[in-house]
């Protein structure tokens, strides 16, 4: 069952949702114990198939970068997804126009695409941008053939069968919203990673980019705080750079839950009423912490450590 936004803004001031600030030091330590690490948090329950991939891959003894690519190419090729990867929703035009970015805490570095076409690993797209060229993102068809040119795996973007796929599905409604996969992870070591991909909102215009490609909106890791994930309607997210406020909440001391639910009650608050906004927000520290908050009542994330795997609900509506 939905509750209003009025419900919300209401829980939020008594409280219920509200985040209280907790000061850096003694007592937030002692009132936030740190957490086991590696940690891997991600958007959506499909986001565990992810975590466990990425968790593997760290117990193997790789770095946390290869953990986070190869956590989200499960979720990239996984058919049964209409969100993320070439099987996701079209846009107007009939074809899969597909955003990314990956950030790496060390060195701050970051990569991004967006608009690509045909590429089957939009998250190693955007790898390689952050690791041989000189620039943080390419777009449309410039990086396509750039991911082209780095041998990535492509495949026909103007099939027929993806036409009549598409004139079969005009004759329904758009869906509303959209799911991003954002993972993150802090390893054992407290270096931070995190990447996202999507294949944006549902029938959008031909160039349309959404929040996940976008640095500080999508996605944001800072190596000595934390990082921040979003998923829903992209340009409620963007106009907020809600993954930077929220890792700038937490380098002000706030426990990763309260500052995911700082930020999404400051974009409620600057909202109209009865908005549909569709924001929501996961977060890790350096110390092991995660958490998560969100306008969505169904909203779910996924949380994995050596020692458990599983899905959480949105504590923004937690009773």
């Amino acid at each position: 069952m939905s509750i209003s936004r009025r419900k919300f803004v209401a829980r939020a001031a008594s409280g219920i949702l509200g985040a209280t600030a907790v000061s850096v030091g003694e007592s937030a330590v002692a009132l936030y114990p740190a957490g086991e690490l590696p940690l891997i948090v991600s958007t959506w329950p499909f986001g565990k198939t992810s975590n466990d991939a990425a968790l593997k891959v760290l117990l193997e003894g790789e770095n946390i970068l290869n953990a986070v690519e190869q956590g989200i190419w499960v979720t990239e090729s996984d058919v049964t997804n209409k969100s993320v990867g070439l099987n996701g929703t079209p846009n107007a035009a009939g074809v899969a126009q597909l955003d990314a970015c990956i950030m790496y805490g060390p060195g701050h570095k970051a990569g991004s695409v967006a608009a690509l076409e045909g590429i089957r690993h939009p998250i190693s797209a955007a790898r390689r941008v952050m690791e041989r060229t000189s620039h943080v993102m390419l777009v449309g068809e410039g990086a396509r053939m750039f991911a082209l040119s780095e041998g990535l795996e492509s495949v026909e973007v103007n099939s027929r069968e993806l036409h009549e796929r598409w004139q079969k599905q005009r004759t329904t409604p758009t869906p509303k919203g959209h799911d991003t996969i954002a993972l993150l992870i802090v390893g054992s070591n407290g270096d931070i990673a995190g990447g996202c991909s999507t294949s944006g909102l549902a029938g959008k215009l031909p160039g349309r980019v959404g929040d996940s490609p976008i640095i500080g909106s999508g996605l944001y890791v800072d190596n000595e705080i934390g990082a921040a994930g979003a998923t829903g309607v992209g340009e409620n997210v963007m106009r907020y750079c809600a993954s930077f406020q929220v890792v700038e909440l937490m380098r002000q001391g706030l426990h990763p839950r309260e500052a995911c639910q700082r930020a999404i009650d400051r974009i409620v608050r600057s909202e109209p009423k009865g908005k549909d906004l569709s924001v929501n927000l996961v977060a890790l520290d350096k110390r092991g912490r995660h958490g998560a908050a969100g306008t969505d009542e169904k909203f779910r994330y996924s949380v994995t450590t050596r020692s458990t795997s599983e899905v959480l609900i949105n504590p923004s509506f937690e009773k």
